[in-house]
């Protein structure tokens, strides 16, 4: 009912259409996803079954090759720029998309109550949370409608008189943007508002579990004036969902491939997407250690600690997944930490105002941290706090913490996504840096200390994308966010994450 509620509100769901846990069929909005009714739209977080009739995937495919039509399809090479992006038509060019994505991000903020409560009816997370998450979400829109404006290219002085040489930037063509479900509004921003400031057009599939931000973004696309076929959004089922993801890998009219998610899937997509050798940015799992020293502030070491395992009940990708404390403080580190998570955190209802954990995203998370917690046991790890589901709910978990952790238990050695904190002594610096990068990813690493030497060996030495010194929350939408390793390529946000939609073309002008 708040979904429906919200969405209503928005204008996605025309009144009084009504979404049923069973699954009632309701009209595709096709202000929105203009591909035709057949896809699946999958219920809110804790409903069965799907709204709309499974899509197939001839479907996918030809809704692919009539977006196309914006970027390559039958049109001459020399028009790419032109026909790409309506919004580079006529006198506009980067001002009117700058203005547009400006116009989208205002809307964003107008309605960022409205868009909170959508992605915690659907995702579960705190709707506090959900709150900061839309305002990161809009920030990626504001950031690159002002960077719509600067995609400079160079003139180069030529080693023959009569030459001139330029480089230009062009956009790519059609994006894919394929998105997760932990942060169903920002992970799209990030993508499509670089993609959308370079002059692409963009299909969205956004995670089975959450269809409902991506769409009610598109809502507001539309109102913003982004013209129709620019942002467009293919919800699909669980079931569909590789197959759908197949056909925007493969297909040669899809130019550029931008996913978030596991690593696993990434390589699926990865080899898919080689068979017409496609530009892919890829935003994969991370196994974050988090180191505290000696010299750290241990009460800032706990508070940053708190922030970073267990926002989002520790569904994401750059969540602290592994502690390693130093013995000279680890027992009052673990005895501080244990204090700080009874005392702070709370499960329950998302929509609750005290609530700072909700629900997992399904019981398969919840086994996950079920198995992680009883394979450390077994060998020998003991349970400070937590350790079991919650009363609220099958989905609900209590905030752990493990003691006596070793580098041979599951915890350590794979990304739980949950709110599950293992910690484990160590002795000298080499020590823990030689465990924090014995991981086949690197996407976020923290540790604390006050020791200037030792923050710049670490800082160097940590084989991460991403390092956070004596801070828990580290992302930012001026900064480049990405991995090394497993963990993917390429960056979103900040000045190099428009360039991800953006080739390189040389000029060489002769006969002057």
């Amino acid at each position: 009912a708040v979904i429906n509620f919200w969405l209503q509100r928005l204008g996605i769901l025309p009144s009084p259409a009504t979404l049923h846990a069973c699954g009632t069929a309701t009209p595709v909005p096709r202000a929105v996803v203009a591909l035709g009714s057949g896809f699946t739209w999958p219920c809110a977080r804790d409903c069965h079954g799907p709204l709309w009739p499974p899509s197939s995937h001839g479907q996918c495919s030809c809704a692919i090759r009539h977006k196309s039509a914006w970027g390559r399809g039958d049109r001459e090479p020399g028009d790419l720029i032109t026909v790409c992006n309506p919004l580079t038509k006529g006198r506009g060019g980067a001002g009117e998309r700058s203005a547009r994505l400006r116009r989208w991000y205002e809307l964003m903020m107008e309605n960022k109550e409205e868009l909170a409560r959508i992605i915690t009816a659907e995702n579960g997370k705190p709707l506090k949370e959900a709150q900061g998450e839309i305002v990161y979400s809009a920030s990626f829109l504001e950031w690159f409608a002002e960077e719509a404006r600067r995609i400079y290219g160079d003139v180069i002085p030529a080693s023959a008189k009569d030459r001139r040489v330029l480089v230009l930037k062009q956009p790519v063509g059609v994006a894919a943007i394929i998105t997760p479900w932990n942060f169903p509004s920002a992970m799209i921003t990030r993508k499509v508002g670089a993609a959308l400031a370079a002059g692409c057009t963009v299909v969205v599939k956004p995670a089975e579990d959450t269809p409902l931000s991506a769409l009610a973004l598109g809502e507001l696309a539309n109102q913003a004036g982004i013209p129709a076929g620019v942002y467009n959004v293919v919800p699909c089922s669980r079931q569909q969902t590789a197959a759908v993801g197949e056909v925007l890998c493969t297909d040669p009219l899809v130019s550029k491939i931008s996913f978030t998610g596991s690593t696993a899937t990434g390589k699926i997509l990865l080899k898919h997407a080689a068979g017409t050798v496609k530009r892919v940015s890829m935003e994969l799992g991370g196994h974050a250690p988090f180191i505290v020293f000696d010299s750290a502030d241990v009460d800032r070491a706990v508070a940053g600690a708190l922030a970073s395992k267990y926002r989002n009940s520790g569904q994401t990708c750059v969540c602290t997944n592994r502690f390693l404390v130093q013995k000279g403080i680890h027992d009052e580190f673990v005895e501080k930490f244990a204090k700080a998570i009874k005392k702070e955190l709370h499960v329950g209802n998302g929509f609750d105002a005290k609530t700072t954990q909700g629900p997992l995203i399904n019981e398969k998370a919840v086994e996950k941290v079920e198995k992680h917690i009883k394979d450390a046991v077994s060998q020998g790890a003991s349970i400070v706090t937590g350790g079991k589901r919650h009363s609220l709910g099958k989905n609900f978990f209590e905030p752990t913490l493990l003691s006596n952790v070793t580098t041979k238990m599951l915890c350590t050695q794979e990304e739980t996504f949950g709110p599950l904190a293992p910690v484990i002594k160590f002795e000298t610096e080499a020590e823990a840096v030689a465990i924090a990068n014995a991981a086949n990813v690197g996407l976020a690493g923290y540790f604390y200390s006050q020791d200037p030497a030792q923050i710049w060996r670490v800082a160097e030495q940590l084989e991460v994308g991403m390092v956070g010194v004596n801070e828990g929350i580290i992302s930012s939408v001026e900064c480049p966010f990405g991995g090394v390793k497993e963990s993917g390529l390429g960056r979103e946000g900040s000045k190099y994450g428009i360039d991800e939609y953006l080739e390189i073309k040389y000029v060489c002008i002769g006969g002057l």
